[in-house]
């Protein structure tokens, strides 16, 4: 489903999607950092994982279309390798509940909190 509309709120730190449904959503920044699809964040295969945190405060530096299938922002992080599919965004629209949840479980299950330092890690494959 392709948002009719995307405004991107500075102030609030959310990024609005609408629908020709009607349907309107709005997803903080935080969330789109920390479920970004990039290989980074995602790892290139199950269990491959990287658990974010420090997002807090993250904000959207920049934000480019990408053909007509996708939304590539660019965080004040400096995280610009995550491609948001229309796909991907209307599922974190739709299941946002439940992934920041997911999200939350994963950072107790780590014994981490939201506003922990990241911890670099070292990546095996040479495409990071």
């Amino acid at each position: 489903m392709i948002p009719t509309n995307i405004v991107v709120h500075q102030q609030s730190k959310v990024l609005e999607l609408s629908y020709d449904d009607g349907s309107t959503y709005r997803l903080p920044f935080e969330l789109l950092r920390v479920l970004s699809p990039s290989a980074e964040v995602q790892g290139h295969g199950p269990g491959q994982e990287t658990l974010q945190t420090g997002k807090r405060e993250v904000s959207i530096a920049s934000m480019e279309p990408v053909g007509h299938y996708a939304l590539k922002p660019t965080f004040s992080d400096g995280h610009d390798s995550g491609l948001y599919t229309w796909e991907y965004l209307h599922f974190l629209c739709e299941n946002q509940e439940w992934v920041w949840r997911d999200y939350l479980n994963k950072l107790a299950a780590a014994g981490l909190d939201r506003d922990a330092p990241m911890i670099k890690q070292g990546h095996s494959c040479g495409s990071h």
